[in-house]
């Protein structure tokens, strides 16, 4: 799975890009820093068992605070973040969404699964698949596979009574811990490795031309 590192440094290419004009240090490590948050369920699970990319890696974590955001950009008179913050305020709010939703909780979804729905339906969905086009086949993507009339136990796996993702934290679930290595992944692939690298530098590089301008 993605380590912290990898969502890091993921966030901070979308809040790069996504800053624009408002971007600077404070605004970036917040978009980083939230998105490191949502590893937080890794501790949460091991008092409640199986809420482990369950608690704090759900739609509802983005979905409620953006609906909160269009209620209070549309339907307010006057919009409380914008009067409290400014613009500066409004776009980082978006952006950090954007990173937690993109930098988190999908990539991770489609790296081995998250509790999409949790808690309002219980069930983990694993998106990991790819896309492809093919001579003989045409359009083919595996990442939700369906069968009979419903989603197939490839896509839709198993509860938080009785799924879970080991971490250097908790590496086992009511299983004796003698002997287990504790592995604290940094980059598992080469993707993610070139992926972490290209984040954390093109933030790096905006601090700089920030500081500078300043």
């Amino acid at each position: 799975m993605p380590s912290t590192v990898v969502h890091v440094a993921f966030a901070g290419l979308v809040g790069t890009a996504l800053l624009g004009d408002e971007f600077d240090t404070r605004a970036i490590l917040l978009v980083m820093g939230a998105s490191a948050l949502l590893d937080l369920d890794t501790l949460i699970g091991i008092v409640v068992p199986g809420t482990h990319r369950a608690a704090l890696h759900n739609l509802w974590i983005v979905l409620l605070p953006a609906a909160a955001l269009l209620w209070d950009a549309r339907h307010r008179e006057e919009s409380l973040v914008r009067r409290r913050w400014g613009a500066y305020g409004h776009r980082l709010a978006w952006a950090t969404l954007a990173a937690l939703l993109f930098a988190h909780v999908l990539l991770d979804a489609f790296f081995n699964g998250v509790n999409l729905l949790w808690p309002v339906h219980d069930r983990f969905y694993d998106l990991s698949g790819e896309l492809l086009v093919t001579d003989r086949r045409g359009l083919v993507q595996t990442f939700v596979e369906l069968e009979g009339s419903g989603v197939a136990e490839t896509t839709a796996r198993g509860t938080t009574e009785d799924t879970h993702y080991r971490t250097g934290v908790d590496p086992t679930r009511d299983e004796p811990e003698t002997g287990i290595e504790r592995v604290f992944p940094i980059a598992a692939t080469g993707e993610r490795f070139v992926l972490t690298v290209a984040g954390l530098t093109a933030v790096a590089v905006r601090i700089l031309e920030d500081r500078r301008a300043n």
